[in-house]
């Protein structure tokens, strides 16, 4: 009866066994296993640079390296419309000069060295509206 019982299991499996897309494949194996990148040889032809993107938005400013102190209140650096209306007071040139410049715990450009003047004023007038 075991016999009969194992030849019958054997027989179903390999009857309903069909092959089916899977990770197992050789095309798929060879997928995972190519280099995700390359390097750079000295005498070797560089990697064109990425074309610019335009200036960035106020809310990407602030996102990418606003955040971190101005979303957390880090040192006292102001978070909400309400922390900016004392210093929008001292005007908006003066606020950018300190954004530009560094003022107290805040450093020049806010560590967003790549951004243009334009770009620290939007982010600016971002973090002022929120």
């Amino acid at each position: 009866m075991k016999k009969l019982s194992a030849a019958l299991l054997l027989l179903s499996t390999t009857v309903y066994a069909q092959p089916f897309d899977n990770a197992l494949t050789e095309e798929a194996i060879k997928k995972r296993l190519a280099p995700v990148g390359s390097v750079y040889l000295a005498g070797a032809e560089p990697a064109a640079a990425a074309a610019p993107t335009g200036p960035r938005t106020g809310e990407q400013v602030y996102q990418a390296s606003c955040f971190g102190c101005h979303g957390t209140g880090a040192l006292g650096a102001p978070k909400t419309a309400d922390d900016w209306a004392a210093r929008l007071t001292k005007g908006r040139d003066v606020l950018l000069d300190h954004a530009i410049n560094g003022f107290n715990s805040m450093p020049p450009r806010g560590t967003c060295m790549d951004c243009s003047d334009d770009e620290i004023a939007a982010a600016i007038d971002f973090m002022a509206k929120k």
